[in-house]
């Protein structure tokens, strides 16, 4: 998705230029045209990297993607719903419910005893109710689960983005459908009562702010 709103932005920057010269008569040679492209491209990415100095998301994300941004961007695979919360954290994470979304009465993991607090961290890297596919993960990218390795890996391979897209479906499903289960028990705090459509709008709304 960000792969081809580059292309389109850089064609248009190209039209204009192309249009420009066939105004005054010239007919740029196809060098000069390659030239233009890669020129465009270039301020586009510095538009981009400008931006993210003040991101309005995920800080942790964008620290990440910044080294890697022209490969991010150029990725051809697209983050499905799982896999952005996954590495936004803006999801079914205790830290997010309680802090952000108001949902659940503290950030603790309901996944593992400890206390330990529930974040996109804490469920890639740490809690042992996602051992076996955090194992299956590993044996793909490495052991190394934190947000700048896996999001280095997923850009340099397919294999890496499709083992990362596959642990995030298996893991938050898991965790969507036990928030859905204390939604629904009988004894559910008033704050846990589904609003229908509410969360997911939020989240779509995050995925907007998102940078490219």
């Amino acid at each position: 998705m960000a792969y081809k709103l580059l292309d389109a932005r850089v064609l248009a920057a190209v039209y204009r230029r192309r249009a420009a010269a066939s105004n005054n008569g010239d007919l740029p040679h196809p060098r000069e045209v390659a030239q233009w492209r890669e020129d465009a491209r270039d301020v586009l990415f510095h538009t981009w990297e400008e931006a993210l100095e003040s991101p309005n998301s995920s800080r942790e994300l964008v620290a990440a993607i910044r080294p890697v941004l022209r490969s991010w961007v150029e990725c051809p695979g697209a983050p499905n719903y799982h896999l952005t919360q996954v590495l936004t954290g803006h999801g079914c994470f205790g830290e997010y419910l309680f802090g952000v979304v108001r949902r659940e009465p503290t950030a603790e993991c309901h996944h593992c005893a400890g206390g330990m607090v529930d974040t996109a961290r804490h469920t890639r890297e740490e809690c042992p109710a996602w051992a076996v596919p955090r194992a299956a993960l590993s044996a793909v990218i490495g052991p190394d689960l934190s947000l700048p390795a896996m999001i280095v890996a997923m850009v340099g391979s397919e294999a890496a983005w499709r083992a990362v897209a596959t642990f995030s479906d298996a893991v938050m499903s898991e965790k969507e459908a036990a928030e859905r289960e204390r939604e629904n028990s009988a004894d559910s705090l008033p704050m846990r009562r589904r609003r229908p459509g509410r969360r997911r709008q939020a989240h779509l709304v995050n995925i907007d702010r998102a940078p490219p």
